[in-house]
């Protein structure tokens, strides 16, 4: 298309005909904020339509998708793509079948280095130099990233820097940038007023128009008037065409329609808490109300309602890891069992304390979970992913709390890949390789554990048929000794377990009361850890909350 200094406003379909065969595209967003639902939607329709485009490159930083067939589903299809490069492949299983069927070639990199190497490409300059990934299956020492064996050209490298090994990911061009905001005014500039998250919209649109490829962006309006200049997140000279979204293809994120908490800042206090007789407990959003259309703000002197969490092993697992957040501390929670931390935080009373914040980009405010998680509720602040990924790399982060599927004998954990299932990555490399202390949670066993308490003590009803304490991790997604090197301060918290890495392994410092050393503990290990000066979990996480 001709280049103008003003983009296009035009329909999705004709949108996506403009995406040529063979090219390489980014597309932005957090599971379901700030994605492109309307583009991704009728890029699929075109292609099983017309065939068009084929062999496409897609490159994204965070999962995508709703594990369904929302977000980056809509492109799983083979003969669409030809490679991929993501940062999380769970919410994307249609894509992560054709990865690991060997119908594409897949990387799985860390999601601040995606981010990073955006501003690289737009920059023109040679890639990301990095520490990030060092000793995990994403160095070419393992398996550089690479995810099958149909994945053969090396996109990251081990230089030397001043005689350290650094790790090189290799920039590439971008020819087709999908982004979203909430509007566009008459120059084509974008705004996100109303978006949970601002993402990488900027790096990708300059990463694109710097290689003379396109940016499409879908918005939600097009106003008359032009916006103040200081809120533009990506003026309109970097935007070719603009996609007016219906309200189906533009949910602020798959988990709810339209949330102000999410953009709104706090006026009252942060959280209120109910009985959990009386309150709904879900596993989505951290709110007790459901998800509406339009949900209602809050009015002055109320609150946000957190749902207490009932008792159970995934309760005992955030209580204790929340024992270990200090006042004052800056903090990242992850995705799935370490969400529950900020509910107990919130009954403690300790969000006032502590500043959570989300890689995607919130700082303070709580996290929400389930398919809005990226967003948060009243934040403080809202900075870009990449310069979120800055902080982190940097060492910003206090204490980090993720979670752990498998870990072995030599400190390994792994989150990315197991069997069949391929879930990837994400920010958890990054996280959990800056962060000052890093807890990982996870139950002791899976798949089918049911626990009971019984008058302060842990009684195991039905064991979990899958051990996670592995002679040898399937993927190395934390190096147990590039964290001893750097004398990182780790524990691993279960349901009936506190374990402590250490300079020779994995220490057993905690046991729940109830529990059997020997059937409980060693019996359900494949490797023998350090065992010392063990010490009761605390009684009161094995009491029903009032």
């Amino acid at each position: 298309m001709t280049r103008s200094c003003q983009p296009r406003v035009m329909s999705a379909a004709e949108a996506v005909a403009l995406i040529p065969n063979g090219a390489t595209v980014f597309c932005g967003g957090f599971v379901g904020a700030a994605h492109p639902e309307a583009l991704t939607s009728e890029l699929e329709q075109r292609f099983l339509t017309t065939g068009q485009p084929r062999d496409l490159t897609l490159v994204y930083a965070a999962g995508q998708g709703d594990s369904g067939t929302r977000g980056l589903n809509h492109l799983g299809h083979a003969g669409l793509v030809k490679r991929v490069i993501g940062g999380h492949w769970g919410l994307v299983p249609k894509l992560g079948q054709l990865a690991l069927s060997g119908q594409i070639e897949a990387y799985n990199f860390p999601q601040g280095v995606i981010c990073h190497l955006l501003r690289e490409i737009a920059g023109g300059r040679p890639g990301v130099f990095t520490k990030i990934g060092m000793g995990t299956f994403i160095d070419p020492i393992h398996d550089g990233g690479r995810l099958n064996a149909q994945t053969t050209v090396p996109l990251v490298s081990r230089i030397d820097l001043d005689g350290e090994p650094w790790l090189w990911y290799r920039a590439f061009p971008i020819h087709v940038g999908l982004i979203r905001a909430t509007a566009a005014d008459p120059f084509g500039n974008l705004v996100m007023d109303e978006e949970a998250i601002i993402g990488e919209v900027l790096p990708i649109a300059q990463a694109a128009r710097n290689a003379g490829g396109i940016v499409l962006a879908q918005v939600k309006r097009v106003i008359d008037q032009p916006f103040p200049p200081q809120l533009v997140r990506v003026p309109g000279v970097l935007v070719d065409a603009i996609v007016i979204a219906d309200e189906e293809h533009h949910w602020q994120t798959f988990g709810e329609r339209h949330n102000r908490q999410y953009y709104e800042p706090q006026t009252v206090p942060l959280y209120a808490t109910g009985s959990a007789s009386a309150l709904p407990v879900n596993n989505g959003p951290l709110l007790a109300e459901k998800p509406q259309a339009e949900p209602v703000a809050h009015g002055a002197g109320t609150a946000p309602i957190v749902t207490p969490m009932p008792w159970d092993e995934r309760r005992i697992i955030a209580a204790r890891a929340c024992d270990e957040l200090r006042g004052g501390e800056i903090v990242n929670l992850g995705i799935g069992m370490p969400e529950g931390i900020a509910r107990i935080a919130a009954e403690r009373g300790l969000l006032q304390d502590v500043v959570l914040t989300v890689e995607s980009g919130p700082i303070g405010g709580m996290p929400a979970g389930g398919l809005s998680f990226g967003a948060s509720v009243h934040p403080r602040a809202i900075i870009d992913q990449p310069a979120q990924f800055d902080f982190y790399d940097g060492g910003g982060l206090d204490f980090a709390a993720l979670g752990a599927a498998q870990i072995d004998a030599a400190g390994n954990i792994n989150v990315s890949k197991f069997g069949t299932r391929l879930a990837g990555v994400g920010g958890f490399v990054n996280i959990s390789q800056s962060a000052r202390r890093v807890v990982f949670c996870g139950t002791f066993t899976s798949s089918g554990l049911e626990v009971a308490q019984d008058h302060g003590s842990l009684r195991i009803v039905r064991e979990g048929a899958i051990r996670k304490c592995v002679a040898r991790v399937e993927q190395v997604s934390f190096s147990g000794d590039y964290a001893r090197q750097h004398q990182h301060d780790v524990l691993f918290v279960t349901e009936r377990a506190v374990f402590r890495l250490v300079s020779d392994g994995w220490e057993l410092i905690e046991i729940a009361p109830g529990m059997n050393l020997d059937r409980d503990i060693l019996g359900q290990m494949d490797f023998h850890p350090i065992v010392r000066t063990v010490r009761p979990m605390a009684k009161r996480l094995f009491e029903t909350p009032e």
